[in-house]
């Protein structure tokens, strides 16, 4: 359907692995440290939450969902699958599997959940019973010489396929059938729960049955049970970079079989033949995940190095779907003017745009050479300006989507910061090397002028919105104001008691935010050049100690300041984020904080701690100091005796949380974060909560649909804004005939116009009534004009929010409208083209009949 979606919970580490319940409606996320969290994909909630005590490598369910496995260290437990039954604790331990001798990577179960399979980093791959069967307890098979990286079973088979890093795949044949596993003759049942009993009293929990597997059993342990004969060996490609691979994935209804490999390449092969279908390169990087959809049409494909995700059409050898985030962390955002697109500038030289309501990115520009340090839309909202370190300016077209202009300085510069008027015609950008800010012309790409007089580094640029008044703040404790349109000069000159890192103008123009080095936000009339309010915003950051910090947080904290600033559509609050996991949102007037948003509580990212954590202290320093990255399987392999695979150069690396850059919506529904965690969008749109507005005792929902009843449809759609209930607000409003939505808007009191257009462009949405409610916007529009007009900086979001909920619909419409026009004209140009190919074949036939007769007549 085209829609991404991000679910409201969060570990406290990364997760590194996820099971799916077969009927998809429960999922167990697992973090780096083994907690796990058993979540409802159906109400997109933790239920339950567990601790493994040690990093799980591989978690899965079985087919008929009563149970499922996870591999830890060299040991499979398994648990009996939550929500089949009630149950006060929802992960129940059934059986402990050992039987390898090292860590185990993959898991896979047989069509009927009787039996699954685990691979291991010993080069073995181990078959398990799930319940006790007298010819099947555990088989284990060699065979490889590298780590096994996937394991599958045929379909309704034992039969197995076992796949190894060096591109090595085993086919297993299995003696017996799947009907041919016998159930264990029962055992003394009351000796059995003794036994039982008396453990448990001893142990903190219940282990469960424990099944012990011996690499090399004897030939009594052998005798009538289940055999494996290896039938075939296949190796994937023997030259260059191929052998190293990482990830496989097995369709066994259609019997295909797809492999990635650190190259980025990934193999389609038919099995049990292994007949190649095709072999492509998604990415330069390796591909970390494989899956394949129930039809065995799509294959997505996951690269974790460039946070790369793929969707393809095996068949047709087409995208589906392809996303790719910031390679480096996002560093700016901004909005379109109808709240529809944001734009992202990130540290590895790529602007993308992204659509707010599906959540993708649809387009990506890569010309800058070196880091974005800003992007802004023009006011028209179909052109982007990124400025980058590279001393380039660029314009960028939404409608072509091509890089249209490229502004440049004299002498190279790294431009810091960028801002573009009201009217879209006049750019500006500020370096940080020269001191200077440039001035350009949108229409020529001329370069106007060049203002000096700031001392240091330019940080931030601000266009006034309703003059062409520019404010720059600079390292030299100054803001300045030029004036665009008096030969570029000075206006006036604001000066504070620290470095200025950032200035932020109010939506109406008549207020100007500065945000200091020294943690604090002041409010400025820049007409008169007057300070009127500050906020004390350093106790608010509430920075977190890095893991190499010699100090406490709360002393860290006292260096730290806001980086970013952005008022709120209204103009009445204003949002403030820096170095920190907090984001804080004061109330401009009173000058308080009126709440904290914490972007993140994942501790895989540095400065998250609050206090010293006392287990990573040693006699000899902080754990954090060694290095735990130089023997991962990711770097490169060294193939030496008794070397720890991974490349000497690569680093384990804690990227620190900060935010980069905060932006509010035009629309004033929502506002977007650029962070260390990635784009962030927090919106009103999604909490279901009770605000009435001036309730009265009589409004009721009764009284509401006597009301209506009576047609008395004004005192109705009153009354339910009253209530503020948003279903009975859509009732009463579609209640409303057609024909006397005139009538109705007339008499609505302007109190209340407001509220049905904010509730005309939600609806607009999500309802499919679109020409009914075109018709109330057209007439509250037509009929209260003027009013509004006088109150458009008040109103301004919502008339924004309304014209995004149009446009988007525009969008959509037309494309079909153009679509079924197109069709309509191919069926008439065949019909005539039909037509008159008929009218010659009659005239050909009669100048035939003709001749015939001439002949005749002869």
């Amino acid at each position: 359907s085209n829609k991404c979606e991000t679910f409201p919970l969060a570990t406290r580490l990364n997760i590194v692995c996820v099971g799916l319940s077969p009927d998809g409606s429960l999922a167990i996320l697992i973090d780096e440290e083994g907690a796990a969290l058993l979540v409802s994909l159906i109400g997109k909630c933790v239920i339950h939450h567990f601790y493994f005590h040690k990093p799980v490598h591989s978690v899965s369910f079985s087919p008929d969902g009563k149970k499922f496995v996870i591999t830890k260290d060299n040991v499979a437990l398994m648990y009996h699958a939550p929500g089949r039954k009630r149950e006060f604790n929802a992960f129940v331990l059934d059986k402990t599997y050992y039987g390898p001798y090292d860590e185990t990577t993959c898991i896979d179960w047989t069509d009927d959940s009787k039996c699954f399979a685990v691979g291991s980093k010993d080069m073995s791959t181990w078959v398990f019973g799930a319940e006790r069967w007298a010819n099947l307890i555990y088989y284990s098979l060699g065979g490889h010489k590298d780590i096994i990286v996937a394991c599958f079973f045929e379909e309704n088979s034992l039969d197995l396929y076992t796949i190894s890093q060096d591109a090595a795949l085993c086919v297993w044949q299995c003696d017996t059938e799947l009907d041919g596993l016998r159930p264990m003759p029962p055992k003394d049942s009351a000796r059995e729960k003794n036994a039982a009993k008396n453990d448990e009293e001893f142990l903190e929990e219940p282990t469960g049955e424990e099944i012990h597997g011996k690499a090399n059993p004897n030939e009594q342990e052998t005798r009538n049970k289940v055999k494996y004969s290896r039938v075939a060996k296949y190796f994937f490609n023997k030259e260059g970079d191929f052998n190293n691979l990482t990830s496989a994935a097995y369709h066994k209804k259609t019997h295909l079989l797809v492999t990635g490999f650190a190259s980025g390449i990934f193999h389609l092969h038919e099995l049990p033949d292994f007949n190649l279908i095709h072999s492509l390169s998604i990415s330069d990087q390796r591909i970390a995940s494989i899956s394949i959809n129930c039809t065995g049409d799509w294959i997505a494909f996951g690269c974790s190095g460039l946070g790369q995700l793929l969707v393809w059409e095996w068949q047709s050898e087409s995208y589906v779907l392809k996303q790719q985030g910031h390679f480096n962390s996002m560093v700016s955002l901004a909005y379109s003017p109808d709240g529809q697109y944001i734009v992202t500038g990130g540290e590895d030289g790529k602007v993308k745009v992204w659509n707010t309501s599906s959540s993708f990115c649809f387009v990506t520009f890569t010309e800058h050479t070196s880091g974005v340090t800003a992007v802004t839309f023009t006011s028209n909202g179909y052109v982007i300006l990124s400025a980058s370190l590279d001393g380039t300016v660029r314009a960028f077209d939404l409608h072509r989507y091509r890089n249209f202009r490229t502004f440049t300085s004299p002498r190279p510069s790294q431009f810091s910061c960028l801002a573009v008027d009201s009217s879209g015609e006049i750019v500006s950008a500020g370096s940080q090397d020269s001191f200077e800010i440039f001035i350009w012309s949108m229409q020529s790409g001329r370069l106007l002028d060049v203002l000096s007089g700031h001392e240091g580094p330019i940080s931030s640029l601000s266009f006034n919105p309703m003059k062409c008044v520019l404010a720059s703040a600079s390292w030299d404790k100054t803001v300045k104001l030029w004036d665009m349109l008096d030969s570029w000069r000075t206006k006036e000159t604001l000066i504070l008691n620290s470095d200025v890192l950032v200035v932020a103008f109010r939506p109406d123009g008549k207020e100007l935010a500065v945000a200091a080095l020294n943690g604090q936000i002041t409010f400025w009339d820049h007409e008169n050049a007057v300070q009127t309010g500050s906020i004390e915003g350093r106790h608010d950051l509430q920075m977190g100690r890095k893991e190499l910090d010699k100090i406490t947080a709360k002393k860290a904290a006292k260096g730290k300041s806001f980086t970013t600033l952005c008022y709120s559509a209204d103009g009445q609050s204003i949002l403030a984020g820096g170095l920190s996991k907090f984001v804080c949102i004061y109330n401009v007037k009173e000058q308080i904080l009126m709440k904290k948003f914490e972007i993140s509580c994942n501790f895989s990212l540095d400065a998250m701690e609050e206090y010293l954590d006392r287990r990573k202290m040693t006699e000899f320093g902080s754990m954090a100091l060694i290095d735990e990255g130089t023997g991962d399987e990711d770097g490169v392999a060294i193939p030496l005796p008794g070397v720890k695979r991974g490349d000497m150069s690569y680093r384990h690396f804690k990227p620190e949380i900060r935010v980069t850059c905060l932006r509010f919506s035009p629309t004033g529904r929502s506002w977007a974060a650029t962070t260390t965690e990635g784009l962030l969008i927090y919106s009103l749109d999604s909490g279901l909560i009770f605000d009435p507005f001036e309730l009265d005792i009589d409004v009721t929902p009764s009284n509401i649909h006597k009301t209506l009843h009576q047609k008395e449809y004004t005192v109705a759609i009153i009354m339910a804004f009253k209530l503020n209930e948003k279903k009975l607000i859509q009732e009463v409003m579609e209640a409303v005939p057609s024909n006397e939505v005139d009538v109705v808007c007339s008499s609505l009191p302007d109190l209340y116009v407001e509220k049905v257009l904010e509730f005309l462009a939600s609806a607009f949405e999500i309802s499919c009534h679109l020409e009914f409610y075109l018709i109330w916007a057209h007439k509250l529009l037509m009929l209260h004009g003027q009013k509004l007009k006088t109150r458009s900086v008040k109103l301004l979001p919502v008339i924004q929010f309304l014209q995004k909920s149009i446009q988007h619909h525009f969008e959509d419409v037309s494309k079909l409208c153009e679509w079924n026009i197109y069709n309509i004209k191919y069926a008439l140009a065949i019909s005539q083209q039909r037509g008159m190919k008929r009218l010659a074949e009659e005239t050909s036939v009669d100048e035939d009949d003709m001749d015939s007769d001439s002949d005749y007549l002869m």
